[in-house]
């Protein structure tokens, strides 16, 4: 490296030398861990003896601002932060918002996790290892190929019209919903998604309703936008609707696989969710975040293909069904939302990156989604029979299987005498991951159980993670 060093006339070298580099230290110019170039480089940089870089340099290691390491060269010393006449931080206008946004904390927050267990039944967790990265990576190229010639610098906010239409296209052949490209909106992932509906929709004070247990992110976002939430509880055949309260402008579900119980909305509860929105005025907001995968019976269609009056807006996610740290996922917008959202969109962060949606668009245009999906069907499917043949079986005395036929977790309420809070916590010491339903539940009495995922969990290591769990539930026994 260069230092911008200036000495002046040809006296006290070593002094200006010294002089300069502390101040440069002191400032933060040169932060802790640089390496300063040895002293025969820096004689010669600046037209002076080496001895006399040597001098400042015996000072500043004096000083405790420099440090040798042998055989690598000179380093600037770890400073401990300056405590005197330290100004006091004052406390902020707004104070009282910035602490309600740090109350919520979700169950999802990964700061506050443990580390995966050997074997981990953590649930919204797609099977990595199966992931077409060969074809993804050509994808990427194109992409990349495709930008160089690209002689526009802005993108639409709602994105490019290329992956909207192979969007809608993968949405109306898979899930039934009825939509062409100009409904699509593209976002960083379905919770962006959320947030951009809630944005435009939500005021401090406006009634929301959301199933009880249900997905602690959205409800934590809403409760953050300063909504008035009702737990709305569901039974076997989903939201109880009717109890839906009057003044509500949104209702948040999860129709085809109830999150986290599983089990689907039934025909007749559709039509009285979407009878009871038209009345109400209110959206309805379809979370669909995992249906591609169905595995037995015939594929229910989204709620949004029954839709009549524009009250449903459907929310997908590819971090389901590709790679979570893709961040891709998209909405399919009522007439009367789409203005507004793409709005907000523009001004939260303009636009998705453009690279990921050209090489998406070209890998569900080139058959490379539907050929994924496909083969982790078949993944799938073999880890849930062997995890629901294991409940059936020796785990019956304490577990049983929520019936769902749907995406890539399960859930199991728990015999009244298993407890459950302390059988996840002895399954973790023999390394194995369960998670409790307890914290998805708000204002419903909580159903003691476990959710299950298996989109991250080896079949063979399935059998294995089981006894260990069954061990532990004879020990608790």
């Amino acid at each position: 490296m260069e230092l911008h060093i200036c000495l002046e006339g040809r006296k006290g070298l070593a002094e200006q030398l010294y002089q300069q580099l502390r101040a440069a230290i002191d400032s933060g110019h040169l932060a802790a861990g640089t390496q300063l170039p040895p002293t025969r480089l820096l004689a010669e940089q600046l037209g002076v003896s080496r001895k006399t870089v040597a001098e400042a340099y015996s000072r500043l290691t004096y000083d405790n601002l420099l440090s040798g390491v042998v055989g690598r060269g000179t380093f600037i010393s770890p400073r401990r932060p300056l405590q005197a006449n330290e100004a006091k931080p004052i406390v902020l206008a707004g104070e009282a918002t910035l602490e309600r946004w740090r109350q919520r904390a979700t169950v999802f927050d990964l700061s506050t996790q443990e580390a995966p267990s050997r074997y981990d039944f953590a649930g919204g967790i797609s099977a990595k290892t199966q992931f077409p990265f060969d074809q993804w990576r050509a994808c990427l190229q194109y992409a990349l190929r495709r930008s160089q010639r690209h002689p526009e610098r802005r993108f639409p906010a709602q994105g490019l019209p290329e992956l909207r239409e192979a969007i809608a296209h993968h949405i109306a052949f898979a899930r039934g919903v009825h939509c062409s490209a100009a409904d699509v909106l593209v976002c960083n992932g379905a919770q962006q998604a959320l947030d951009l509906i809630a944005r435009v929709l939500i005021e401090p004070g406006s009634q929301v309703a959301m199933e009880d247990p249900g997905y602690p992110p959205a409800r934590q976002l809403f409760l953050a936008m300063g909504a008035r939430l009702q737990a709305v509880p569901v039974d076997d055949e989903g939201m109880c609707v009717e109890q839906i309260a009057e003044g509500t402008r949104l209702i948040y579900v999860t129709p085809s696989h109830q999150f986290p119980l599983g089990m689907p909305m039934s025909e007749r509860r559709r039509h009285a969710l979407l009878a009871r929105a038209a009345e109400l005025g209110a959206l309805v907001i379809e979370d669909d975040y995992d249906c591609e995968y169905r595995y037995h019976g015939p594929a229910a269609d989204a709620l949004q293909r029954l839709d009549r009056h524009g009250v449903v807006a459907y929310v997908g996610t590819f971090s389901k069904t590709l790679l979570p740290e893709l961040r891709m996922g998209y909405a399919v917008l009522p007439p009367s939302m789409l203005r507004a959202v793409n709005v907000a969109r523009s001004l939260s962060d303009w636009h998705s990156p453009s690279l990921p949606q050209w090489a998406l668009a070209r890998f569900i245009s080139d058959g490379h989604l539907n050929r994924h999906i496909r083969r982790c069907h078949e993944i799938y499917a073999a880890r849930r029979e062997r995890i629901l043949s294991r409940l059936d079986s020796d785990l019956a005395p304490w577990l049983t299987a929520v019936p769902t036929n749907a995406g890539f977790h399960l859930s199991a309420l728990a015999a009244p005498q298993v407890d459950v809070e302390l059988l996840t916590s002895m399954a973790r010491h023999v390394e194995v991951g369960i998670y409790s339903l307890a914290p998805f539940f708000t204002e419903a009495p909580v159903r003691a159980g476990l959710l299950l995922g298996f989109g991250a969990i080896e079949l063979l290591d399935i059998d294995p993670a089981l006894d260990r769990v069954r061990d532990t539930l004879q020990s608790l026994s």
